[in-house]
């Protein structure tokens, strides 16, 4: 036979197969609990909140002049300033407002909040691109390349590739059924949707793999399929790393999902990622999603009517509560970055059928032990009508998302590669939204290609992207071809 060592690198090659072998089937055998440790390194949590989430109902203007545009452009929609059912008010460290509250339903980030440990971007997106598709919009951002597609990786996996030092076992993680777009490309990453789903899938349960209560003398299916695989060819190769990969999460303490957080799906992907964390495999990027905020209509609003979306915030707000409440008692959340964004927001005035229509600038969440929070970060445009005329109505992004990212990535990772994680990428000034160290960011040389001005909306004062140095204008389609498909509203369900 031969003399089969799996290194790391072997291992994480092999995750892709696993992730062929690993579907949904019995419970694996876990190991003994594994010792929590306060990790030496950073990790960054990306939660996409797929089918563009209105922001607007999440951070509302609950006075001011914004307040009055709000209430006249939604009627029926509008998340009331007080009551049972009222906004939860944003206040700065001194106690004084901001002009915003959180939907009834977001307590939990409220808290995160209060505590300093969360903080909010306003009008946030793609600056350069504008598109009212899922599709593009998500696989813009999770390529990181607003406006162009055909990227062979993820912007995960060239963050993690283009890291200055440092290793891991298990250095990338996507929570998903299938690979994630955002670690596309990636020899280091493990996908999974479950570590007790992570096994193989075939013949009966109790033949699947040898077990304490097995009986005496029984090789399991796993045992068997193993030892075959010690040739040379791609399959057996594989084979060796996809069951490597196996007895990593096999070999690790997790458990199931504790009684004080909520429960459901995406809890269980957040306790996976904690539970991860916590390992000390040296995890620096996970991915995860929560989808189904596409409310074309009956949108619903706190306390009457269809209450789809104040469960759907709720569901958000109690599981990224818990989520840090898990890990902070122990230490490693002072150093995670959880930043939480959607492919656009929701269009300012409600439709015909009780909803919001695709829109473009949203607020962008950031909470972790290394924010600075309790504030807001970017330029808010604010929803006088003429000030939205140029972007058709939409809240207009006025800070890059990428502006966000490349400051979690300088100073948090020590990535100052920027224009290799973001190709085309520019405009980075750190909005001094994360603790750390600056480090000077490596750019390409980009010849400003037109003498377009930047796009300056009235009354939302310079774009942030605009206070940096000089860089190329890419014009937005919606300034290139006017608003030609604008009015075109897709409905995906």
């Amino acid at each position: 036979m031969t003399d089969f060592r799996l290194t790391r690198r072997d291992f994480v090659k092999g995750c892709g197969a696993a992730a062929i072998v690993g579907t949904a089937g019995g419970s694996l055998m876990f190991a003994a609990p594994v010792d929590a440790a306060v990790n030496s390194y950073d990790t960054v949590v990306h939660l996409f909140l797929r089918g563009g989430i209105d922001g607007l109902n999440l951070v509302v203007p609950i006075d001011g002049v914004d307040r009055g545009f709000y209430e006249e452009a939604r009627p029926s929609l509008k998340i009331e300033t007080s009551g049972a059912y009222g906004a939860l008010p944003l206040t700065l460290s001194g106690g004084a407002g901001t002009g915003f509250g959180l939907h009834p339903s977001a307590s939990g980030l409220r808290d995160l909040w209060n505590d300093g440990r969360m903080a909010i971007v306003h009008a946030c997106g793609m600056a350069t691109t504008v598109t009212r598709s899922h599709f593009d919009a998500q696989l813009y951002i999770d390529l990181g390349t607003p406006g162009k597609y055909g990227s062979p990786t993820g912007w995960m996996t060239r963050a993690w590739e283009t890291r200055p030092n440092g290793a891991g076992t298990l250095p990338a993680l996507g929570v998903s059924g299938t690979q994630p777009a955002g670690l596309m490309g990636a020899i280091d990453a493990l996908t999974m949707s479950s570590p007790s789903d992570f096994s193989l899938n075939t013949t009966a349960w109790s033949w699947q793999r040898t077990r304490s209560d097995s009986p005496s003398g029984l090789r399991g299916v796993s045992e068997t399929v193993a030892s075959l695989w010690n040739g040379q060819t791609g399959m057996e190769i594989s084979g060796r790393r996809a069951n490597g990969a196996l007895r990593l999460i096999g070999q690790q303490g997790y458990a199931s999902l504790p009684a004080s957080w909520p429960t459901g799906n995406f809890a269980q992907q957040l306790w996976t990622i904690a539970q991860t964390i916590r390992f000390n495999l040296g995890l620096r990027y996970a991915t995860l999603d929560l989808g189904g905020w596409d409310t074309h209509e009956g949108q619903g609003t706190a306390g009457s009517g269809y209450h789809y979306y104040q469960n759907k915030i709720a569901e958000l707000s109690q599981a990224l509560a818990a989520f840090y409440a898990e890990l902070n008692g122990t230490g490693e959340m002072a150093r995670v970055t959880v930043v939480v964004q959607s492919e656009f927001g929701r269009r300012v005035r409600a439709n015909a059928n009780g909803g919001t229509d695709h829109g473009y600038g949203n607020p962008m969440l950031v909470l972790g032990g290394p924010v600075n929070g309790r504030r807001f970060y970017g330029s808010w445009p604010g929803l006088n009508p003429e000030t939205l005329s140029p972007t058709f109505g939409d809240v207009p992004v006025t800070t890059d998302y990428r502006r966000v990212m490349s400051e979690i990535l300088i100073r948090r990772m020590g990535n100052a590669n920027l224009s290799q994680v973001f190709p085309g990428y520019t405009g980075y000034a750190p909005l001094g939204l994360m603790q750390g160290t600056d480090i000077a960011p490596k750019l390409e040389e980009v010849a400003v290609t037109a003498s377009i001005p930047s796009l300056v909306v009235p009354g939302a004062g310079t774009p942030a992207a605009a206070t940096s140095a000089p860089t190329e204008r890419v014009v937005p389609d919606w300034q290139r071809r006017g608003p030609v498909d604008r009015t075109l509203v897709r409905r995906e369900r």
